[in-house]
């Protein structure tokens, strides 16, 4: 005699309601009555109804495979209990937990309680509602009312007069001879020691609910709580479990603790029963793991560029490293000379500098300003340089008048009038020392000369590398595509929404499959279409999304051809609800 956990056979599921209540199968008693009870609340009503019973049937196999979709996986399995252990003085409780990766977690317990148990239960609350009835709520019943009528009528006979009136008489107007008032009198003619008899009882409320309620009927968190009405008879409960997924979930273990209760206290421990084991399939498992490559095309010569800040006094091309912020500019580039010459696989070439000068002064002198102050920054990072092997290149820019253009189309400062104006004739073309003359006649020029050309003055400096090596110009090589092959262990380990960011643009069969697993049908589809493989995953993928389309001629197609591709799809199918219910339904032809 022992409790056993079962896994109901599948025809049995494919044929149950969708609906979801908890369903029991019973013997009969020797009378042809059911020797148990189900209720559920009815919504309508709110009164707790019976339950229609059906007959389960199970396998005896110890694991199945279920299905997870959209984040969710059921569990069903059958708690079948003997006739023999359901006495009408007992109460059989059933803990339920299962192991889900890491965790360990508690079910919705399952209370089976006798009639003889559940009537010695509504005894103790019967007591206690006895003892409550015994608290008085009403306070007038503390007070002597004759002895305070017989006072009233002889000290406030105009009070006691409006005995049965509801006029309201203020405090001063119902004063006695001896400067006793009505409150005074209620007072006096009230029983105190009753009074603090009945606030003791309301303070003991929870200590006398504990001494009547040994045994409180529980009603939160309880999946069946069925009060047996006869002898005799098995049970069967059908469980039912919606789990969330998890990313690398793989399967799940269910095991089932029994307990026996004789009022309140446990007696016995049920023999645990073997565990089950439910393994996860999930659509993650159509993945194609073939790597993904892409085609990269290395360059030999490589260079980087950056600006610097260099300041020089009017005129001079002199470098002064307490100019401005000279110092901390010099310290930067220094800092991006070593960084480059670290790199283990690049070798350095040259670094260009080019200095450029504002309009201010003549365009000749301008020019070789600007190659004086080129040549004078070279030199001084030629003798800063630990690596030799950087070569030094001055080259100048006397005006920089692109730039000049560039800063003041996006001045916010300048009015429209005035950019427009200076625009048309820094874009003429001719002489330059007349153009930066007609610049010096606006209004604007002393904002112009002290805002804007001070930006102009600037070296750019380009470091130029080539890779270690390397030969050729150019070398064309392939190498992993490390997001879309993070898109498919996304994919794998049921992380969906990650697992579509990462493929969807992709647009091949991985995308569709995360489409598939996130329920955009529609999406997924329209990928499957355009591809130009005709392969068994594809048409499998294909009855998939067509039977949640309920397109079902479509979704048996593509399944058939899938199965005439690779005869293993038609066991794929049994792990897989939208394709086993299609063929179980309507297909009579596949073998």
């Amino acid at each position: 005699m022992a409790v056993s956990m079962t896994l109901p056979s599948d025809e049995d599921i494919a044929e149950e309601n969708e609906e979801e209540i908890a369903a029991v199968a019973v013997d009969t008693s020797r009378n042809g009555e059911p020797i148990i009870m189900n209720a559920i609340r009815d919504d309508s009503t709110g009164e707790m109804v019976a339950t229609d019973v059906i007959v389960a049937s199970t396998v005896t196999a110890r694991f199945r495979h279920v299905a997870e979709r959209f984040g969710k996986i059921m569990l069903e399995f059958d708690i079948s209990v003997p006739g023999e252990m359901m006495d009408s003085k007992w109460q059989l409780r059933f803990l339920p937990t299962m192991v889900v990766m890491e965790d360990t977690l508690s079910m919705d317990p399952i209370f089976i309680t006798g009639k003889k148990y559940r009537d010695a239960q509504l005894r103790g609350y019967q007591r206690y509602e006895a003892f409550l009835r015994s608290i008085v709520t009403d306070t007038l019943d503390f007070v002597q009312i004759r002895q305070l009528e017989i006072f009233l009528k002889r000290n406030f006979p105009q009070t006691y007069a409006m005995k049965n009136d509801t006029t309201i008489i203020t405090e001063p107007d119902v004063e006695g001879l001896f400067g006793v008032t009505q409150r005074n009198a209620l007072e006096h003619y009230t029983r105190h020691d009753l009074v603090s008899r009945n606030e003791r009882r309301k303070g003991n409320m929870g200590k006398m609910f504990r001494k009547y309620v040994k045994d409180p009927i529980e009603t939160d968190g309880i999946r069946l709580d069925t009060v047996i009405t006869g002898d005799g008879g098995n049970l069967i409960f059908r469980y039912r479990q919606q789990v969330s997924s998890r990313p690398g979930l793989r399967k799940i273990v269910v095991s089932l603790k029994g307990e026996v209760y004789d009022f309140g206290k446990c007696i016995g421990v049920m023999p645990q029963p073997e565990d089950l084991v439910f393994y996860v399939s999930s659509l993650s498992s159509l993945a194609d793991n073939t790597q993904r490559y892409l085609l990269r095309v290395l360059e030999r010569r490589v260079h980087d560029r950056t600006l610097a800040l260099i300041d020089f006094n009017q005129g001079s091309s002199v470098l002064d490293t307490t100019l401005g912020d000279n110092s901390s500019e010099l310290v930067r580039i220094r800092k991006v000379i070593d960084d480059l010459s670290s790199r283990d696989e690049f070798e350095p070439d040259s670094i260009v500098v080019t200095a450029s000068c504002s309009p201010e002064g003549g365009y000749r002198s301008n020019s070789e300003l600007a190659r004086r102050r080129s040549e004078a920054l070279a030199v001084h990072l030629d003798e800063i340089q630990q690596d030799e092997s950087w070569k030094m290149v001055a080259r100048s820019i006397p005006e920089n008048w692109g730039l000049l253009e560039t800063l003041v189309s996006n001045d916010s400062l300048l009015s429209d009038r005035s950019r427009k104006e200076m625009l048309e004739v820094i874009r003429s073309s001719g002489d330059r020392d007349a153009t930066e003359r007609r610049l010096s006649r606006m209004a604007d020029y002393r904002y112009l000369r002290e805002r804007i050309y001070p930006r102009l003055r600037t070296v750019s400096l380009e470091f130029y590398l080539h890779r270690r090596g390397m030969v050729k110009d150019t070398v064309h090589t392939t190498e992993p595509d490390t997001r879309y092959m993070e898109g498919v262990e996304a994919l794998k380990n049921l992380d969906y929404p990650r697992a579509c960011e990462l493929l969807r643009s992709y647009r091949d069969y991985n995308a569709a499959l995360a489409l598939v697993a996130s329920s955009y049908n529609w999406s997924a589809l329209e990928i499957l279409e355009e591809l130009k493989q005709d392969n068994p995953q594809v048409q499998y993928l294909k009855a998939i999304v067509y039977s949640r389309l309920e397109k079902r001629d479509e979704a048996l197609d593509a399944y058939r051809r899938s199965v005439e591709m690779d005869p293993a799809m038609a066991y794929r199918a049994n792990l897989d609800p939208e394709v086993s219910e299609l063929v179980r339904r309507y297909d009579h032809t596949t073998n």
